[in-house]
């Protein structure tokens, strides 16, 4: 699965997911709610890119 990176520079990585924000591992960035953001800065999925 790919990586995906805000312009903050926070890497979401679908092999950890985001345990603090309820994102279990393997869950592929496509497949994070619509409503999900940067646990860094706050910036909504439309600012990250495939890296």
């Amino acid at each position: 699965m790919d990586k995906w990176e805000c312009p903050c520079g926070y890497v979401y990585d679908p092999a950890e997911g985001d345990l603090e924000n309820g994102i279990e591992p393997g869950t592929a960035f496509e497949d994070l709610p619509d409503d999900w953001v940067c646990p860094k800065c706050g910036a909504g999925k439309e600012y990250f890119d495939n890296v």
